[in-house]
């Protein structure tokens, strides 16, 4: 039998073991195929950015139900995707951007949408709690239901991506979340770095890890691209964990007014789905919008990761020097 060992592929081969009848071989087939366990299909979305709100909310819901024709439970939206990527500058008023959690109007209609089409939506925003601001994301179940947030816990701070002017660092920690049809981790673009964040959110029981993100030229460094050794490390976070990974970015070239002139950024796009070895499933390029689809059979992952023996064998009480800064461990 010629089988990939995880689910999201099906059976295209039948091999005949010697000696043994067609029709028990077709039989053992058929057993296989009815032994299929629980699906599930994700999605990422990719779009460029105009800064008006109605504009990309617009164009979000569009997408989301592309995604859902398509046949996804779990749909992706890019990071902040209400506007332009406004960390190029430090400006007072972009925090005016900011809005509270409670009654977000952006996640009050992804809520609705959500609830008609029956699927789970992360919502990345920008979010005001009294005197402290968050790059956040809301996690809607496939009944509307708000599941909580989380709040974006590594801070970027470099040229055209000012994020410490704008974002106090996370204080949920890493969350897993158990939506209809998976239990999945949610982090933000910079988190998706730190392989702490991935084995965390997989280690309380994640399923599928998602990634939204913003990523893509560097204002002081036009010989920078980031794109393949941005893929790789969150290729190596599914296959170090067995979990099937989906990251959303944007396209376009967004221009923003700073303190200094002008600062613009080309968002090279290239969202992804990765499957539990690290493999690359669907990947977008650098310039179309795009829905991207796969499929996985979360038992079967789970069979495989359970007997791959990456979490029988851990050891966290050698791991404390991951607890500090500098790798001294001091009595």
């Amino acid at each position: 039998m010629n089988e990939c060992e995880f689910g999201r592929y099906t059976v295209t081969q039948c091999v005949k073991p010697p000696n043994t009848p067609l029709s028990v071989s077709v039989s053992i087939r058929q057993r296989k195929v009815k032994m299929a366990g629980r699906k599930v299909v994700v999605s990422a979305l990719q779009f460029a950015c105009s800064d008006d709100i109605a504009t990309n909310v617009t164009t979000a819901e569009r997408l989301v139900r592309s995604a859902h024709e398509k046949g996804a439970n779990i749909i992706l939206i890019q990071e902040l995707f209400e506007g332009y990527y406004f960390c190029q500058a430090q400006r007072e008023d972009f925090i005016q951007r900011a809005k509270p959690y409670k009654e977000h109007p952006t996640i009050s209609r992804m809520q609705k949408l959500a609830k008609e089409l029956g699927v789970v939506i992360p919502v990345s925003f920008f979010e005001e709690a009294n005197n402290a601001h968050y790059n956040s994301i809301a996690i809607i179940d496939a009944d509307g239901t708000d599941l909580g947030i989380y709040r974006k816990s590594h801070i970027p701070d470099g040229p055209g991506y000012e994020e410490k002017f704008y974002f106090n660092p996370g204080d949920t920690g890493f969350k897993v979340f158990q939506t209809k049809f998976a239990k999945i981790g949610v982090a933000i673009c910079w988190d998706q770095w730190f392989p702490e964040a991935a084995r965390a959110m997989v280690l309380q029981g994640a399923e599928i890890l998602f990634y939204p993100t913003a990523i893509g030229s560097e204002p002081q460094d036009e010989g920078l691209d980031s794109r393949d050794h941005w893929k790789r490390v969150m290729q190596g976070h599914a296959g170090a964990n067995l979990v099937p990974l989906v990251a959303s970015n944007r396209i376009g070239k967004e221009v923003i007014e700073t303190e200094h002139g002008k600062s613009a950024i080309t968002f090279y796009g290239n969202s992804f789905i990765a499957g539990p070895t690290g493999e690359i499933v669907e990947v977008a390029n650098d310039k179309d919008e795009a829905v991207l689809v796969a499929q996985f059979d979360l038992d079967q992952i789970k069979s495989k990761r359970h007997s791959w023996g990456i979490f029988r064998d851990r050891r966290p009480d050698l791991y404390k020097v991951l607890l500090t800064l500098d790798g001294s461990i001091r009595s």
